[in-house]
């Protein structure tokens, strides 16, 4: 069985968010470029400019095109959480054999698996869906996140 994974597409995401929500902080009307966003967070531009259009086409970014373009967030970094970000380059955030969790169906001895998968997706949207650009961009994540990295295992390979 191979772990949930964290794709280097989602992960490039997250940071080029989290980086033009600084870049833009004093200014939500200013723009960052695809070299400043890179450069902040030693991404590959070319990857990075795939991802910003993915991110565009999930009206999460806007951009501006010309000598004086760039990119700015299409909302508020309060609003953006890291699931939005997550479906908008990966799409679900769970899928079992490319089903949704709800949509599996077992018999026998499997049969109340799909509860399991559903509390899955349930279990990462309560942190993914939760958790904002700003919160992370500040460190100031919530509570319960707080608790679930904090937990004594937390941080182990298993």
């Amino acid at each position: 069985m191979s772990p949930v994974d964290i794709p280097a597409k989602s992960d490039y995401a997250v940071r080029a968010m989290l980086a033009l929500a600084e870049l833009t902080a004093d200014d939500p009307e200013s723009l960052a470029t695809v070299e400043q966003l890179a450069d902040r967070q030693g991404l590959p531009r070319k990857f990075l400019e795939a991802i910003l259009r993915d991110l565009r086409r999930g009206g999460l970014v806007r951009t501006r095109r010309g000598a004086r373009g760039g990119y700015s967030l299409a909302l508020p970094p309060t609003e953006i959480t890291i699931g939005m970000i997550l479906r908008a380059v990966d799409g679900p955030l769970a899928e079992v054999r490319g089903l949704r969790p709800h949509e599996t169906h077992y018999a026998g001895a499997a049969e109340h698996l799909p509860t399991l998968w559903v509390a899955v997706r349930a279990a990462l949207r309560d942190v993914l869906d939760t958790t904002t650009v700003e919160q992370l961009r500040a460190g100031k994540l919530s509570a319960r996140v707080r608790r679930l990295a904090e937990a004594p295992d937390a941080w182990e390979s298993r």
